[in-house]
């Protein structure tokens, strides 16, 4: 098995998660005191030991139509009667060095349940023959070849087999189950909605989590389509070819297809996601007539089914859990039915429990606050509700360097920091106000909450033709001047002509916080941050104005807190 990963990944496993995985394995190929003694260290030989009597486990390789071999393991109950089905749950595997052992510690919960198991490592991927294609129209055909095979064991029931994954796992079983119907349930941990928007928000790419998706894949495994695709994301021709290769791969865009099967279908997303657009997981949810459930949560892309995934708990494998017994008749959960509709926390607090039917009922009514002009002799400027602030400019420069503020200062890593409810810590004392230009609230007078979707407008007249500016809303405290993130947005303007003015309205990512009393908000404009790549010339500048008419602000769905 495979485990290498590079050390700069962001999604790296590290070395004991590593060695517990290839233990758990060789413990499930070779089922002996000695092998499944060795999982003590860990405290999980009595689960193995209890699967060993339940379940039988082996390796194989699945032969596509084109000869392609598949690296899969299957699991199956054992001492069922003559005659007797059981569910079954396919796993295909998340993007990561180790393919399908990602999900080794969920077999023991899936056994217990009564399922069969599949987990396979898509083409490309892993120990997996052939060329990566990017959940493509390839991997939805391996898929149903992988359903051909299950169905010739006698003990899978045909009409009960669900798929679940994490991130590029999940991809995957949404994108399978538009095409097949044999797929009777889906749960998607970390899920894309649409691949267009995750890689191009706003008119602007995002090229750090794009480089570190493709560093995962390994370009020399991909296939000629998907690196013409790479180059061209990477000389910023956003083509048709470009939009044709992300809509095929894009869940959102099978929703007639969902809707007419009524097909059950669990999602997870995390508020601070750097890698897939969270707003395009919430259309897709919301587009959505069959059963559905959403979970939202602290963190970033992976982070919340992480220990689930090496058999400890979490909330969206637990929610899986529930799905698939609901409507494939196992019992790998608790018991309890499945949670429909929304279910959230809020940043940071892993213990928030919230749950709403839907976004309408969940997004609070959004509050306007106007972005002012700078008083003389001040650097920064106000927002407050009440009348539209016309006629005031800010001029910042666009130098291609990181600010103090930043989505996030590492992939996957900061969020997962959040999630233990350490945020990165901001100074905004020292922004560079040449740089980026700061509106702040006054102090609150009661803790309020942001629960919803945001929007910014702003009159962008850049010296060049083209310029990109990234808004952040953050959480400050007066006292300190510490501030944490609480969501933010690029956009990206291409003009005509240099030195044209233009209002741009745009959305910020959705968030779910709470603000202490006392605390300020603030929004920072800036041109450059190292997680987006941006438009605009070296060393030129960008006025930020609010004329008469369309005059600049941001709305906030700010409520106190009940």
């Amino acid at each position: 098995m495979s485990t290498y990963v590079p050390s700069d990944n962001p999604f790296a496993l590290s070395a004991e998660d590593l060695a517990r995985i290839d233990a758990i394995r060789e413990a499930l190929l070779d089922p002996s005191p000695r092998r499944i003694g060795r999982l003590d260290q860990w405290g999980v030989a009595d689960e193995y030991e209890i699967y060993a009597e339940i379940a039988e486990y082996r390796e194989v390789r699945i032969g596509m139509a084109d000869g392609t071999l598949i690296d899969a393991a299957l699991s199956v109950p054992r001492n069922l009667a003559p005659g007797q089905t059981c569910p079954t749950v396919v796993l295909p595997a998340p993007l990561i060095g180790i393919g399908r052992n990602a999900y080794l510690g969920m077999l023991p919960r899936w056994s217990r349940g009564g399922y069969a198991v599949l987990a396979y490592s898509q083409r490309g991927l892993a120990d997996s023959d052939g060329e990566i294609h990017v959940a493509g129209p390839q991997d939805v055909a391996d898929a149903s070849e992988v359903i051909d095979w299950l169905a010739g064991h006698d003990v899978v029931d045909r009409d009960r087999i669900g798929f679940f994954g994490s991130s590029y796992g999940a991809g995957t079983s949404l994108l399978v189950a538009a095409k097949d119907q044999r797929v009777k349930a889906v749960a998607g941990t970390s899920a894309w909605g649409d691949l267009f928007t995750s890689l191009h928000e706003n008119g602007t790419r995002h090229l750090k989590a794009f480089e570190a998706l493709v560093q995962l894949f390994g370009e020399e495994r991909c296939s000629k389509e998907f690196r013409r695709v790479i180059e061209k994301i990477r000389a910023n021709t956003i083509d048709d070819e470009v939009r044709e290769f992300a809509r095929v791969r894009s869940p959102r865009q099978y929703l007639e297809a969902y809707n007419h099967a009524r097909t059950p279908i669990l999602l997870t997303t995390a508020w601070h996601e750097t890698i897939f657009s969270v707003p395009a997981v919430i259309d897709l949810f919301s587009g959505l007539t069959g059963a559905r459930s959403l979970l939202v949560q602290v963190g970033d892309h992976g982070n919340g089914e992480l220990p689930g995934l090496f058999g400890l708990i979490s909330k969206p494998t637990e929610m899986a859990y529930r799905w698939m017994d609901h409507h494939l008749g196992g019992s790998a959960g608790d018991g309890a039915t499945p949670q429909f509709g929304i279910r959230s926390e809020y940043m940071h607090n892993l213990l928030s429990d919230l749950s709403h039917p839907d976004w309408a009922s969940y997004a609070l009514p959004r509050r306007r606050f106007h972005l002012a002009g700078a008083a003389a002799g001040q650097g920064d400027a106000q927002m407050a509700d009440g009348q539209p602030q016309a006629d005031w400019s800010r001029s910042i420069r666009a130098a291609r360097q990181d600010i103090e503020v930043l989505v996030a200062p590492k992939l996957v890593q900061t969020g997962l920091a959040e999630r233990v409810g350490m945020p990165h810590v901001y100074k905004t004392a020292e922004v560079d106000r040449e740089l980026a230009a700061i509106w702040t609230t006054a102090p609150l007078e009661q803790p309020m909450r942001v629960q919803g979707d945001l929007e910014v407008r702003v009159t962008v007249k850049p010296v060049a033709k083209n310029a990109t500016i990234v808004a952040y809303l953050l959480d400050c405290d007066p006292a300190t001047g510490r501030a944490a993130i609480i969501t933010n947005a690029p956009y990206t303007l291409t003009n005509e002509q240099a030195g044209q003015a233009t209002t741009v309205t745009f959305p910020l990512q959705p968030a779910h916080y709470v603000l202490a009393k006392g605390r300020q908000l603030q929004l920072v404009i800036g041109t450059h941050d190292h997680f987006f790549a941006d438009a605009n010339d070296e060393a030129s500048t960008i006025e930020l104005t609010s004329p008469k008419g369309t005059e600049s602000y941001l709305d906030i769905p700010l409520s106190p807190l009940s």
